[in-house]
């Protein structure tokens, strides 16, 4: 645990123009470690510990979030809007870094609080969906024309050749002595090889453009005004790189659409909601049906698909490593995972044809 004296001087490597008067966790810290800096003159910051492990380019994700947050800063402003509540704002340290890296090896960035927002760990109304999928639109609109290249931060995000290469290696290793007992989830995940390369191959010829990603659409990653209740801005940048915007629809999708738990143990509360992904899909086209090219239209719906036969696959291959990735509460816990994000894909499946047919409503 690190103490308030030494959190003290870490915020004291950044410029602030202001001491801290208190240093608080904040966030329950799954990934990163947060803190919420209070300072003489009134203005709060957050500071956070970056996760080296699972972000092993601490440089070129800062970098990245730089670039992005600047160029979305412009569009903001040239839209008329409050560039300082409607995007992050990366503090840099004394000297002009991004970053400061302590002496045990940790790094640590720091971003401006915005004021008078909230967020929502969970889209429990069409309405907060429609709202969420309105922002991640907005967010992918304000950066279609940014052209810079991003830093690849976490090799193969989201790119299923690269998780095939690893769970091809999985089963052929076998660490934990599981596959022989899961001949059928095996199956799950063989049977769909094909469809998912095809559609990936569109992404690697360029088929469907590489544009700007956030990657991690959750609706905790964006910030509502506590007023009016319209969306703020996106945060949480970490994962922003270079991809299909179609990533960031599918897991927004995965995550806002689905009626049980990821990792329920009671699969008759698992499915996808109709009403969400309506909600969800109006909420992001209404931002977005302008700029998609057609076949992004076209894959609009598959990409939710896409996105969970690929966590169905995380998780069934890290049961098979024997839990070295994900944090576990009890041994069975990433099979049960397995299970229940199969349980919303082949909900997804049966439903694919309705969810053609919202994509296209709202394309109209």
């Amino acid at each position: 645990m690190i103490g308030e004296k030494e959190l003290a001087n870490i915020v004291s490597m950044f410029s602030i123009g202001s001491a801290a008067t208190g240093i608080k966790p904040l966030g329950p810290g799954f990934i990163n470690d947060t803190f919420i800096v209070n300072t003489e003159n009134g203005t709060r910051y957050i500071l956070q510990r970056k996760n080296h492990n699972v972000f092993p380019d601490i440089p070129g994700m800062m970098q990245n979030i730089l670039l992005v947050t600047e160029h979305l800063k412009k569009k903001v402003a040239g839209e008329g809007g409050d560039p300082m509540r409607e995007v992050m704002t990366v503090v840099k340290r004394n000297d002009g870094g991004l970053y400061f890296k302590d002496e045990s090896g940790n790094y640590w960035t720091m971003t401006v609080f915005i004021e008078g927002s909230v967020t929502y760990e969970k889209a429990d109304t069409p309405e907060l969906a429609y709202k969420g999928g309105k922002g991640i639109g907005k967010f992918q609109t304000q950066l279609a024309d940014f052209t810079t290249p991003l830093n690849e931060t976490i090799k193969g995000f989201h790119n299923i050749r690269w998780r095939f290469s690893q769970w091809d290696e999985s089963l052929r290793r076998d660490a934990a002595g599981r596959a022989g007992s899961l001949t059928e989830e095996i199956g799950w995940i063989e049977s769909r090889r094909k469809e998912m390369l095809d559609f990936w191959t569109l992404v690697e010829n360029g088929t469907i453009p590489t544009r700007v990603t956030h990657n991690d659409t959750k609706i905790s990653n964006i910030l509502f005004d506590k007023n009016t209740g319209d969306v703020l801005c996106v945060i949480d940048l970490d994962t922003c790189m270079s991809s299909t915007s179609l990533n960031d629809f599918g897991d927004a999708i995965r995550s806002y659409a689905n009626t049980g738990k990821e990792d329920d143990p009671d699969l008759s509360k698992v499915s996808m909601s109709m009403d969400m992904f309506r909600a969800y899909t109006r909420g992001y086209l209404s931002q977005r049906k302008d700029s998609l090219s057609e076949t992004e239209k076209e894959y609009l719906a598959f990409s939710a698909r896409y996105i969970t036969y690929e966590q169905v696959l995380r998780f069934l291959m890290d049961y098979i490593d024997g839990d070295t990735y994900y944090k576990i509460a009890y041994p069975e816990h990433n099979l049960v995972r397995t299970r229940a994000q199969y349980r919303l894909l082949q909900s997804m499946e049966s439903q694919y044809g309705d969810m053609v047919d919202t994509v296209r409503e709202y394309l109209k």
